[in-house]
């Protein structure tokens, strides 16, 4: 694997510097590690990577790169009922598509053998027995916050016998759920973890790395700090909610001949607006068919934001834009929303398309003949050149763009009233035709030949510009305009008893069947991007497009100061 990160870019410009740099730099000038930074993203395999990873993903390895150290990959695979190859695949295919390379790809099954000898050598110095109680017992004995747990009665099994029933755990003597291996700690404690937290539980399930070869599995609690220091992570950067257990996670390594002590610092987990990223709830919306898989472009899940058309640097940017803090707060979506229009403003094709059509008739463009314009294709990058764009006697522009009775301040077409073709000419409307119930279904009006390229043919201003697309060369292909998954600004909050499906939003996704494209737009290839002009951000869908019929994605609307005036009154 290449250890080279991505480059900053303009829009990734390093704020400030956060807790977790200042951190770092007080371990590095007590020289501590020998000088060295080793980071780690370490994801359990039973699901797909979503945005809040992508914020624990940023910071790991940039952290890696600004000090100069590594940040390797680790599978947290230790509870195999749950975890699937599938996923597996998918992290590391999220993680080099947000642009980061690891220095070390390991698995937590990679160390099986070792977190056992761990074990038992925590049975043999006092600090661990097999305990007998069920599951239902263990908790109950453990109390709760406002009441101290009290000792199993077999806290006091000798050391000799557990190692035995612990080897016989092992050799699969005993059913699922029979005995557990507990640590010998505290159970008076305030902290709940440190109250004789189990360590290793029998569990047959096939893994999807050592297949039937072990029958009994560590718990993340005690896998996870043993791990970190077997790889020599030197800054285990952990969500906040892991904070309460960074007593457990020393102790283990106070009691442990460990080769390694890695250190946790804990950050403030992501929340978004009108977003849930919670991993069981969106495994239960893709299992109820909800939404059409991990990868469904509503879902906050990577693989989902790459195929509603979000890039890395968007995203990269909009974790730098948010920071690190302390203490967890909620982001609105709109700053995620701005940094890929922020980016794609840059990056994306310009196109037309017509959403809403209403057919325009140009009556003193000769018939049949055919006009072809240059185009800009992006007005941020002069590199990006320019496209032909034909123009004809009949056009398509878009109906919001036509008020039979404007209000004030209204730019766009009305009778009588003129505007500008984008890039072609001006026109104005001389007569509306209707059918037999009544609806408008066609513009007839006039063209200025002198106004082509932002001329007039006496000089006069013309304040309104809209889009079009030529009728004889239009395509179709189907408009997917996806919206907020949960109509739900906080979406986690409901009443008790409220199942918190209830804030789904049911306009999600419109299905538009009747656009009008530019034609080039035919040969559109997936995952492409572009802005259809005054409409939004759209990208070919990558995976059901084909040759010649593209389907497009939605990725984000365009600012329309016009339509939100119009929806206020």
């Amino acid at each position: 694997m290449s250890h080279d990160n991505p480059p900053s870019t303009e829009a990734e410009k390093p704020r400030s510097r956060h807790f977790v740099q200042d951190e770092i730099d007080a371990d590095l000038a007590a020289g501590k590690n020998e000088g060295r930074v080793q980071t780690r993203f370490p994801p359990e395999p039973n699901g797909y990577l979503h945005l809040g990873h992508a914020k624990s993903i940023c910071l790991n390895f940039g952290l890696a790169r600004e000090f100069g150290g590594k940040c390797n990959l680790r599978f947290d695979d230790t509870n195999p009922s749950k975890e699937e190859q599938e996923y597996v695949d998918s992290i590391q295919a999220d993680v080099a598509w947000l642009g980061f390379q690891w220095d070390a790809l390991f698995y937590a099954s990679d160390f099986f053998e070792e977190l056992y000898q761990y074990a038992e050598h925590l049975i043999r110095t006092g600090f661990a027995y097999v305990d007998d109680l069920t599951p239902d017992q263990v908790s109950e004995y453990r109390g709760s916050l406002d009441k101290p747990g009290k000792p199993s009665p077999f806290r006091e099994r000798a050391p000799a016998e557990s190692l035995d029933l612990f080897r016989r755990m092992r050799a699969g003597e005993f059913p699922d759920g029979a005995r557990t291996l507990r640590a010998k700690i505290d159970m008076s404690s305030p902290n709940p973890n440190l109250r004789d937290p189990v360590l290793y539980r029998i569990l047959r399930a096939h893994h999807h790395r050592t297949g039937d070869a072990w029958c009994i599995y560590p718990m993340y609690d005690f896998a996870h700090g043993q791990c970190d220091a077997l790889e020599k992570i030197t800054h285990s950067i952990c969500t906040l909610e892991f904070e309460i257990h960074r007593p457990l996670y020393d102790w283990f390594l106070d009691h442990l001949p460990v080769p390694s002590r890695p250190r946790q610092i804990e950050f403030a987990r992501l929340n978004v607006t009108y977003t849930v990223l919670s991993k069981r709830k969106l495994l239960e919306l893709v299992k109820s068919n909800i939404v059409a898989g991990w990868d469904d472009p509503r879902m906050p899940t990577l693989s989902g934001m790459r195929r509603r058309g979000y890039t890395p640097a968007a995203l990269r940017a909009f974790c730098d834009t948010i920071g690190v803090a302390r203490f967890n707060s909620t982001v609105d979506k709109l700053v995620l929303e701005n940094a890929v229009r922020d980016d794609l403003n840059k990056t994306a094709l310009r196109v037309m398309a017509v959403l809403n059509p209403l057919k325009v008739t140009v009556e003193n463009f000769p018939e049949g003949k055919v006009e072809w314009i240059d185009a800009v294709n992006n007005p941020e990058d002069a590199t990006a050149g320019t496209r032909p764009l034909p123009f004809s006697r009949t056009v398509w522009i878009d109906r919001d763009d036509f008020r039979e009775d404007p209000p004030k301040g209204y730019f766009r077409l009305s009778p009588g009233k003129e505007v500008r073709l984008r890039y072609a000419y001006c026109i104005v409307c001389k007569e509306v035709r209707r059918d037999a119930r009544g609806e408008i279904v066609e513009l007839v009006c006039t063209y200025d030949p002198q106004s082509a390229r932002g001329a007039t043919s006496d000089g006069r201003k013309v304040k309104g510009v809209i889009h079009w697309v030529s009728a004889e060369h239009a395509m179709e292909a189907p408009l997917r305009l996806y919206d907020h998954l949960f109509a739900a600004e906080h979406p986690d909050d409901v009443p008790e008893g409220v199942d918190w499906k209830a804030n789904l939003n049911p306009k999600s996704l419109e299905i538009v069947s009747g656009a009008k494209l530019e034609a080039s737009l035919k040969d559109a290839k997936p995952g492409t991007q572009f802005q259809f002009e005054r409409v939004g951000y759209f990208v070919a869908d990558a995976v059901d497009s084909r040759p010649g019929a593209p389907v497009f994605n939605r990725t984000a609307t365009l600012r329309d100061t016009w339509a939100k005036l119009e929806k206020r009154g």
